[in-house]
């Protein structure tokens, strides 16, 4: 009789056991823009990819954008487990992990970052500093423009005039337009439109992507190029959170990641494209740097990036310059 009852039990303790084996990971995500923006449609596509091939083992639950959690608290939020994914570029917290900058001074691509060992050191340095997993970087292929209310006065050397520029930055270009001369007011995404509105600025800088979205180009009537850097727009979470996931949950994760990091370069490359084309047909103009001078922008961009991380923390400088060239 005990070794019935014994059996029995040791049945309903297997049985609890392979249904926690098999629950469903749940992740909660927050990301970095409005929901109508195309950065945030795309990591939303993301989520979606993953829900359909996870259905019953992993399922990211998307809580909203800057509204649950603002731009310059993410990184800290997922790094004490507030939240477990955060989807923003890296270039927002660059004060707890300077090294993402290498992300916009680099045009190699995602896939190339993760065959020459690049995207592994980074993500070395992410979990190290910032509690992280990184699963991909999303939309990249593209860069940033300046955008000004009024035409830009062109200088003989081929670029413009930056010192008549007051321009709103984030934190991840601010040392680069000092450097060209300009005057820099650092605004979250959600201060530009009542700054343009009002004149406090006369320009802005961000990607085409998602920047008519936010009313932008109402104000800004000029596009400048040629674009600097690339963008940084990561897809991570918090490393614990991963780390408690199951294998056949952090195998969809990452196989998802993978294919989803090349088809939203292309696709953004592409929609770049296409709502560049759609501004400059509601009247927006584009200037064009040439000669000398436009190689000297872009010269400085990338300088002004590796010099604040070797500034910030010059331990993996070496690796990372060779890794991301």
């Amino acid at each position: 009789m005990r070794f019935f009852k014994a059996l029995a039990l040791a049945s309903l303790l297997s049985g609890l056991a392979g249904t926690a084996a098999y629950a469903e990971d749940v992740i909660n995500a927050v990301h970095f823009t409005p929901a109508q923006n195309g950065y945030a449609k795309s990591f939303l596509k993301f989520v979606d990819k993953v829900n359909e091939k996870g259905k019953g083992v992993v399922k990211i639950t998307v809580r909203g954008g800057p509204e649950i959690i603002p731009n310059p608290q993410l990184g800290a939020a997922q790094k004490s487990g507030l939240i477990d994914m955060i989807n923003t570029p890296a270039g927002l917290y660059l004060e707890m992990v300077p090294e993402g900058e290498v992300l916009s001074a680099s045009t190699i691509t995602p896939w190339d970052a993760r065959a020459n060992g690049g995207w592994d050191l980074l993500n070395e340095i992410y979990a190290k500093k910032a509690n992280a997993h990184l699963l991909l970087h999303i939309d990249g292929g593209t860069g940033f423009h300046m955008f000004t209310v009024d035409e830009p006065t062109m200088l003989p050397d081929g670029s413009i005039d930056f010192t008549k520029l007051k321009i709103r930055s984030s934190p991840l270009y601010r040392q680069f337009f000092e450097n060209l001369g300009t005057t820099v007011i650092v605004q979250n995404a959600g201060d530009v439109y009542t700054s343009l509105e009002r004149g406090v600025i006369n320009a802005n800088a961000y990607p085409v992507m998602g920047y008519a979205s936010f009313g932008w180009d109402k104000f800004t009537k000029y596009r400048i190029d040629p674009s600097f850097f690339q963008t940084d727009v990561l897809v991570s979470m918090n490393k614990k959170k991963w780390d408690s996931l199951s294998p056949e949950s952090q195998k969809i994760l990452n196989e998802v990641a993978i294919e989803y990091e090349k088809e939203s370069y292309e696709f953004n490359k592409a929609e770049t494209a296409r709502l560049a084309q759609e501004m400059i047909d509601k009247g927006q103009k584009v200037v064009e740097m040439t000669g000398e001078g436009r190689e000297k922008f872009l010269a400085t961009a990338a300088k002004a990036s590796w010099d604040r991380m070797a500034q910030r923390d010059p331990t993996h400088i070496e690796q990372l310059r060779k890794l991301f060239p």
